[in-house]
């Protein structure tokens, strides 16, 4: 995995639920401490996504955002998400993927609480969990344990922490920072606003705002060239398309089919 797009190159054909309870955890007191609170109306339970993930010209695979229900840690309710990514049984033979990414993530805070993934890609097999202490600031994971600044992200709450930002008002150019948290790291994680674009993919017509999600070196997400991503230009940013080089080629990951999206798509044009 490589970033919350990981949910993208990783939509290259790229958790699980923790099982594993920490001791002495510290956070239990989680809901009388003063925590952030962000409104918006960007996402909520019963959204769903899918995604045909191309190789050049043939269809590698399917992936799947979705947030089946809601569900508590340490007295606060989070949103349960989902990210899978399986390749189809005519490319398995090639390279067979199947990846299962969960993230609790408070519902008010849109941080995460914990975070698993499950990886299946040919022959490399790699199974992590992170419980993330955001009162006492450690990460305990199956790993070891580790400093975090407060509401640090995984992987996949950064993409739907990104959602519920505004770039109404951003020029070209403009970037917007979080600290990424995976294996062991703490990470900088840039989010470039590169401009507006209508595209046309399988689900519809759409008006979208373009992002680039900048990775310093060693970080997350190691791709061959630069990694852009549509999202609709409304409230929603629902992801329309994804592009990216990797070592084997060109990775795009396009809209099929949406369900379950909270209030109207302002922008889908067609």
């Amino acid at each position: 995995m490589r970033w919350w797009i990981a949910p993208l190159p990783l939509l290259l054909l790229h958790a699980g639920w923790a099982q594993h309870v920490s001791q002495g955890d510290t956070t239990k007191n989680a809901p009388n401490a003063v925590l952030r609170e962000i409104h918006h109306n960007a996402f909520s339970v019963g959204e769903r996504l899918v995604f045909d993930v191309r190789w050049g010209f043939i269809t590698a695979g399917e992936a799947v955002f979705s947030i089946p229900k809601l569900d508590t840690v340490k007295g606060r309710e989070c949103h349960q998400v989902l990210f899978t990514v399986n390749s189809t049984p005519s490319f398995s033979w090639i390279y067979r993927v199947e990846d299962r990414y969960e993230s609790l993530i408070d519902r008010k805070g849109l941080f995460p609480w914990r975070f698993v993934q499950r990886i299946r890609e040919g022959r490399y097999h790699r199974d992590f969990w992170a419980e993330f202490d955001q009162i006492n600031l450690i990460a305990r994971t199956s790993e070891g344990e580790y400093p975090i600044p407060q509401y640090v992200q995984d992987v996949v709450s950064a993409f739907y922490y990104t959602r519920t930002r505004d770039f109404s008002d951003f020029r070209v150019g403009q970037v917007i920072e979080m600290q990424n948290f995976y294996n062991d790291t703490t990470h900088t994680l840039g989010v470039k606003f590169l401009g507006r674009q209508r595209t046309s993919v399988k689900a519809g017509t759409f008006d979208c705002i373009l992002i680039e999600p900048l990775v310093r070196e060693g970080g997350l997400f190691k791709s061959d060239g630069r990694v852009i991503i549509w999202l609709t230009d409304d409230d929603r940013k629902i992801p329309v398309k994804v592009t990216t080089r990797v070592l084997i080629g060109t990775i795009t990951a396009e809209l099929r089919e949406f369900s379950g999206i909270t209030g109207s798509i302002r922008a889908h044009v067609r």
